[in-house]
């Protein structure tokens, strides 16, 4: 593995799922993939313990083009892209054209991940609202789900989609919000996803929220390679480590390890319309490598 995350040691694999799911939303390139070998092997460790499936987002243009790439070289991996909201201080409309390209390759199941980040200080926030609005539109027009990214903005992101009229399906990825939203949330038909912090012991908030949301309303996600579930947060995180969020969410919705792996597993393949997808083989600009079924 490569980069600053790269360098962190990664944990032991957990014990497999005995039902296989799908990681809702990883960065392959940044836990360290650079080929299609990199994909592949990062996909048999997480085949390995029941994660058949991945999502690989990104966050700039470098990001889109190489998550569409990685799509193309193994069945197992689909893409979302977008323009994070801390890139969006001086965009292009070149750069939202090639955003919207690469968004329309059959490879790529959603429009993120986009959205407000209030927390850091990289792009002014007329500048995020701006990008938003534009990938709310690009998600409409294309008819892909909308994958957003709210860190510290939850009143802004709820009043911009209110205000653009959301798409048919929209996915808070890496849900922050507590109990409260996740009811307004899954009123709006909106669907959450929950990375490790909900298997931290200080979020009790977030926990809270996990237990209301419906159960087709619901995806579990690494966001590898940050937010390394408990019991190994700070350590190197990728999608073979997704067993322990989904163990944490089964134990906080009272259901058994199985129903949530299976139930989060339908929610991706629904959301993301995973099971029409054509094969890497069968696509005419299908990329060189590993491309094995999931």
């Amino acid at each position: 593995m490569s980069g600053a995350d790269g360098r962190r040691e990664r944990p032991p694999a957990p014990e497999p799922l005995p039902a296989p799911t799908v990681d809702a939303h990883t960065h392959l390139d940044a836990c360290g993939c650079v080929d299609a070998a990199d994909v592949a092997a990062a996909m048999d460790r997480a085949a390995a313990v029941g994660v058949t499936r991945a999502v690989t987002v990104a966050d700039d243009l470098a990001s889109a083009r190489w998550a569409v790439q990685a799509a193309h070289w193994d069945d197992r991996v689909v893409a979302a892209v977008a323009l994070h909201p801390t890139r969006t201080a001086a965009l292009t409309e070149d750069d939202h054209a090639e955003i919207e390209r690469l968004a329309r390759d059959p490879r790529v199941v959603a429009v993120g991940e986009t959205g407000l980040d209030y927390y850091w200080d990289y792009s002014p926030p007329a500048a995020q609202q701006e990008s938003f609005r534009r990938h709310i539109d690009l998600a409409k027009r294309i008819g892909k789900p909308l994958m957003i990214h709210d860190r510290d903005a939850h009143d802004d992101v709820l009043r911009i989609l209110r205000e653009e009229g959301a798409p048919e399906t929209v996915v808070f990825h890496c849900f922050s919000g507590d109990a409260a939203m996740a009811r307004e949330c899954s009123a709006a038909g909106y669907v959450l996803s929950f990375a490790g912090p909900v298997t931290f012991r200080n979020a009790r908030a977030l926990q809270e929220a996990a237990v209301v949301v419906p159960e087709d309303q619901l995806l579990a996600e690494t966001d590898a390679p940050f937010l390394t579930p408990h019991p190994h947060r700070g350590r190197a995180n990728e999608p073979y480590c997704l067993p322990w969020t989904v163990r944490a969410l089964a134990t906080l919705r009272g259901v058994t390890d199985e129903q949530l792996a299976a139930s989060t597993a339908g929610t991706a393949r629904r959301v993301f319309r995973l099971d029409g997808l054509l094969a890497v083989a069968d696509l005419p600009s299908a990329g060189a490598g590993d491309s094995r079924s999931a």
